[in-house]
């Protein structure tokens, strides 16, 4: 079986103005300079990695309130259950 390799597509890259803090931009720079990188491909990693972030806390705010929801019918007696709490004494041999 011949397989070919993959090659990533280009991303698609749009020009815009932004209009950011200063500091923000400042520390931007200074990575840059750091790295030796342009100022775009700072801002693109931080913009991409703040909206990766972004999604995950929306996904886990989802999971949260689906669980809420799951559980809230129980009694607190119930969920004792559920956690694995002992209610009664057991007789020890």
């Amino acid at each position: 079986m011949n397989r070919k390799p993959r090659f990533s597509l280009p991303l698609k890259k749009r020009r815009t103005t932004l209009t950011l803090p200063a500091d923000s931009l400042t520390e931007a720079q200074r990575i840059a300079r750091t790295r030796r990188v342009n100022l775009s491909t700072v801002i693109a990693e931080a913009l991409s990695e703040g909206l990766r972030l972004q999604t995950v806390g929306e996904r886990s705010e989802e999971v949260l309130e689906s669980y809420k929801k799951a559980f809230s019918g129980f009694s607190d007696e119930e969920m004792s259950i559920l956690d694995g709490v002992l209610l009664e004494s057991v007789n020890r041999r």
